[in-house]
């Protein structure tokens, strides 16, 4: 049976993938939920997010946060999504590192895929091609994301290409 008092911390819970998940683990009965919004705690400040992560000491934390604005938005200023975005991920995932944190879940997305990657997508597709110009810097930090679970460490990154497929948490992959 799983603990349902582990503390998980919910970055992005406003957003319509990170509530969607806050109200799943809700229903599954989880009672130990963190989240903060953008006001409370500025994801892109290092020194925040430490002091948050020292104070909180969550067991699993699920990176839903990011800087999002759409085609228009992401083609406009690929840079500041990119940078934006990196430092998000980079400070969640290093805090996680840091405080041992059990299990984080990596909310990636399908631009990290090339612009004509063949249906189904398959995870040896990435960098395979060129990614679409107008998300171009997006993916990009949403790559470099993707890789920390690369190094060893207990992450996981879900790409999910819709809301049902984001709520759909098996627990059982969390342990």
């Amino acid at each position: 049976m799983m603990n349902k008092n582990l503390k998980i911390y919910i970055a992005g819970h406003r957003g319509l993938v990170g509530s969607a998940i806050k109200r799943e683990f809700e229903r599954k009965g989880y009672t130990n939920i963190v989240f903060k919004t953008h006001s409370e705690l500025d994801l892109t400040d290092s020194k925040a997010v430490a002091e948050f992560f020292e104070q909180e000491k969550p067991d699993w934390v699920v990176q839903a946060a990011a800087k999002v604005g759409g085609i228009l938005g992401n083609n406009t200023y690929p840079v500041e999504f990119m940078l934006e975005n990196l430092k998000i991920q980079n400070n969640i995932i290093e805090n996680c590192y840091k405080h041992n944190v059990k299990k984080l879940l990596f909310l990636g997305s399908s631009c990290i895929y090339p612009k004509n990657t063949p249906q189904p997508m398959k995870e040896e597709y990435l960098l395979s091609d060129y990614l679409e110009k107008t998300n171009e810097g997006y993916a990009l930090a949403k790559i470099c994301g993707k890789a920390a679970e690369k190094l060893g460490l207990p992450y996981q990154t879900y790409i999910k290409m819709t809301l049902k497929q984001a709520m759909d948490i098996d627990e059982k992959k969390l342990m």
